[in-house]
């Protein structure tokens, strides 16, 4: 399996490209990466860091691999800084995709209801337009209500289910505790194991996984479920290994979860 990481990198704090190569490459892929900025740290906690915008640098990125002819089993993008590299990612699909490959979007936007810095209703939609060429979306709680409009997770889940075939809001909040949503031919929902607070990198740690379990051949209820064991023991160890949650969670220990779970399929 070949994967193509798409999102920033982040020098400091557990996150997009520096998560999606180890989770990745625990799941058996031989992982490539596309980076769309580079960041002295990620921005959730941290202050004064330094953003450089690779816009120009990942066209140039890309007609080099056209020139080896790689094409990709899965294509799993994160963080896209601009509209330009939204569009810009819609065609990676047809540029390097193989047939009978899947493209998991991670549909970054926000958080606790409100945009990410940058972010905008205008940028929101033109995210709907590329999670309406992927074969699986990741939005969180928040991102499933920007792109919707919608609070109620069902609701949201099937306008969703519109416009890509399979959806999946992870980390849905409810009086149970949390949940994912999910369209398989219909509403399907999985509990999760809650732990208190924050933990900055979490959703990047489950999409990497989920991906390297799709592109692995697993059904969308299997990934979702190894990547959801994945993800508690990871943020179940660092609630109690860490203090500054900043830095990320402590997930390396937990890596032989994908593997084992790839070893048995």
């Amino acid at each position: 399996m070949r994967a193509l990481a798409v999102n920033d990198i982040s020098c400091v704090g557990k996150c997009s490209l520096t998560v999606a190569l180890p989770v990745l490459s625990a799941c058996g892929a031989t992982v490539d990466i596309l980076p769309t900025a580079l960041l002295s740290t990620h921005t959730g906690g941290f202050t004064g860091y330094t953003f450089l915008d690779l816009d120009d640098e990942m066209e140039k990125i890309c007609r080099h691999w056209e020139t080896l002819g790689l094409e990709y089993d899965i294509i799993y993008s994160g963080y896209l800084g601009s509209r330009a590299q939204i569009e810009f990612v819609k065609g990676l699909k047809k540029r390097f995709l193989k047939k009978g490959g899947k493209f998991v979007v991670d549909p970054v936007l926000g958080d606790n209801f409100t945009f990410y810095k940058g972010f905008d209703e205008g940028f929101a939609r033109e995210m709907l337009g590329l999670c309406a060429v992927a074969d699986y979306i990741l939005p969180n709680e928040t991102e499933s209500f920007l792109l919707t409009g919608e609070r109620d997770f069902s609701k949201a889940l099937k306008k969703l289910a519109e416009i890509c075939p399979h959806p999946v809001i992870t980390g849905a909040e409810s009086k149970e505790g949390y949940r994912l949503y999910y369209w398989d031919g219909g509403e399907e929902t999985m509990r999760l194991h809650k732990v208190e607070g924050n933990f900055h990198g979490a959703g990047d740690v489950f999409a990497a996984a989920f991906a390297g379990c799709i592109g692995g051949g697993f059904s969308l209820k299997g990934a979702l479920s190894v990547a959801a064991e994945f993800c508690s023991r990871a943020i179940e160890r660092t609630a109690v290994e860490v203090t500054d949650r900043k830095y990320g969670i402590n997930y390396e220990k937990e890596l032989g979860i994908l593997t084992d779970a790839f070893r048995g399929a």
